[in-house]
């Protein structure tokens, strides 16, 4: 089966396709993709939905490997309201 798996940084982003076998998890498509202990990595998803580790693995999925929040989304819009809508 094929899975696509994805890294995200502000303005850009890196994606590997890799083959796995049948019953393959999240953690192995993580480890044939990218370094499995990427510091930078906070947690992971399949199609925006949060996973663990152990989470099977389906032909065609899209595995997200996510960063830290850099700013609370909260905060985020309380400022640009503050600062009349601007970015």
């Amino acid at each position: 089966m094929r899975v696509t798996v994805i890294r995200a940084w502000p303005g850009r982003f890196d994606q590997v396709e890799v083959e796995l076998q049948a019953g393959a998890t999240v953690a192995d498509a993580r480890a044939a993709a990218y370094s499995p202990d990427d510091p930078e990595c906070v947690g992971v998803a399949v199609f925006g939905e949060r996973a663990g580790p152990d989470t099977p693995l389906r032909d065609g999925d899209r595995v997200e490997l996510l960063r830290a929040l850099q700013t609370d989304p909260k905060d985020a819009r309380r400022r640009r309201a503050r600062d009349g809508g601007q970015r």
